[in-house]
């Protein structure tokens, strides 16, 4: 049962990758363009995934389990995480699919997120995150501090994001664009060839999320999709050689490594980039404290905002909010305040 882990996995990498699904990317274009196209599509994300976990849980299939809130820790850790995933040049995710493209300042970014994160988790830094992360308040979702159902939560997010896809969608210019002539037909160039849009690459990642649920849950590891704690345990199997931190997650992130190489090679887009010195000491800043603020917060943009927002988390709504004002920090510091005098391209991911 851990390999559906690698074999769900393979398809978030290699629909990222395609997809170019950067959520650094939807909460820098805040900031800056003040479009919130790519912040739908992630949105689109949540929303789905909100019907798919709340009727598993309805059915059965698994049980949500809330936890008390760690508000401290978690509004601390995703100004953090929103903050560093501007230096390093992409989140958690973005982070892997961009290693599995070849770009070594992402290599240098997910080391250090992970070993940062294990650090963090179970390291030197356990004592000071366990500390914060003790201070909690017993809210934990939205709808169990109001006392009612989820399902007009649900209703209102779904109601909600569908109408801002269907502005997006208005805006769409109607002149064709121009692109080259496709080089190959069939299922190889709607794979590897053809353009995939911000909200059908969306809905893709949405039906992943939820299929990870019960997937996740028939091997004893009681979650949806998640990557700092997955990264997390294997610098900790890679130090102490305890194979029982392997988990499904683990085969997951090792998947989403590998599915993005797939897409990236497919697709010619794969090749070596060799970052300057100044990215270079970025991409480590940024993975470092992206692996001690998603420790914090208790997970990164996959976990927390994409994850703990579909349940209604307390914890959730509230990264999602920080990460995004972090976001905010670090543009401001590095690119828009920094455009009379240029810009590292580490700083500005590639999603378009």
């Amino acid at each position: 049962m851990l390999l559906t882990g690698l074999g769900l996995g393979l398809a978030l990498g290699f629909t990222m990758q395609r997809g170019r699904f950067c959520v650094t990317g939807a909460f820098r274009d805040l900031w800056i363009t003040g479009s919130t196209r790519w912040l739908t599509a992630f949105l689109i994300v949540v929303a789905v995934q909100s019907v798919g976990v709340f009727a598993l849980d309805a059915a059965g299939v698994i049980t949500l389990d809330p936890q008390p809130f760690a508000w401290l820790a978690t509004i601390l850790g995703a100004f953090i995480f929103g903050f560093a995933i501007v230096l390093a040049g992409g989140c958690a995710t973005g982070t892997y699919y961009r290693a599995g493209e070849g770009l070594v300042g992402s290599w240098f970014a997910l080391i250090f997120y992970a070993l940062f994160s294990a650090m963090s988790k179970t390291g030197a830094l356990a004592g000071p995150v366990a500390a914060l992360r003790g201070v909690t308040v017993p809210a934990s979702t939205i709808h169990g501090f109001l006392g009612v159902s989820p399902w007009p939560l649900v209703a209102i997010l779904v109601t909600g994001v569908g109408l801002l896809a269907r502005h997006h969608l208005r805006l769409r210019s109607p002149l064709p664009m121009a692109s080259l002539p496709a080089r190959s037909t069939g299922l190889r160039h709607l794979l590897f060839e053809k353009k995939w849009g911000a909200f059908t690459t969306a809905l893709i990642i949405a039906a992943l999320a939820i299929l990870a649920w019960p997937l996740s849950w028939a091997t004893g590891r009681e979650s949806g999709l998640g990557i700092t704690g997955p990264s997390s345990a294997i610098v900790n199997y890679l130090v102490q050689g305890d194979a029982e931190v392997i988990d499904w997650g683990v085969y997951l992130v090792l998947g989403i490594l590998i599915g993005a190489f797939i897409a990236a090679k497919g697709s010619g887009e794969f090749r070596i980039r060799i970052p300057d010195a100044l990215t270079t000491v970025r991409s480590i800043g940024g993975g470092a404290l992206m692996g001690v603020g998603a420790s914090l917060a208790g997970g990164c943009t996959i976990g927390n905002a994409m994850v703990n927002t579909a349940t209604f988390g307390f914890q959730g709504w509230v990264s999602l909010l920080f990460m995004i004002i972090g976001t905010g920090a670090a543009t401001r510091l590095f690119i828009t305040g920094s455009a009379r005098v240029g810009t590292s391209p580490a700083l500005v991911p590639a999603n378009r």
